[in-house]
């Protein structure tokens, strides 16, 4: 592209300036933006990683403590303690006698 020069003044056209410098000014606005997008992105991307890493964690410690919540809950229920502890507080089986049926 051509300048286009006064001779009395000496300076540029404003028209010309705007032809010269405002595509360029567009296409270096452009490419930042660009670079802004992508950075965000890589960033979004490893702070989900994080994140993710952080949850699977999560979810091995709690499987780990619902397993022991489950076995202690099966100890607990057991009949076998259930009938020791039942018998250390005086408990016995009722005779055949003491049992009543009742029809429905």
């Amino acid at each position: 592209m051509s300048v286009v020069v006064e001779a009395r003044r000496g300076s540029v056209s404003l028209s010309v300036i705007a032809a010269e410098i405002l595509p360029a000014a567009l296409a270096v606005a452009l490419i930042a933006i660009v670079g802004v997008v992508h950075v965000t992105s890589r960033l979004m991307v490893v702070r989900m990683g994080y994140e993710l890493s952080k949850l699977d964690a999560q979810t091995t410690d709690l499987t780990r403590e619902n397993d022991q919540l489950r076995l202690e809950l099966a100890t607990l229920k057991s009949p076998t303690r259930l009938e020791a502890m039942a018998r250390a507080k005086g408990l016995v089986a009722p005779s055949a006698t003491a049992v009543i049926h009742v029809k429905n």
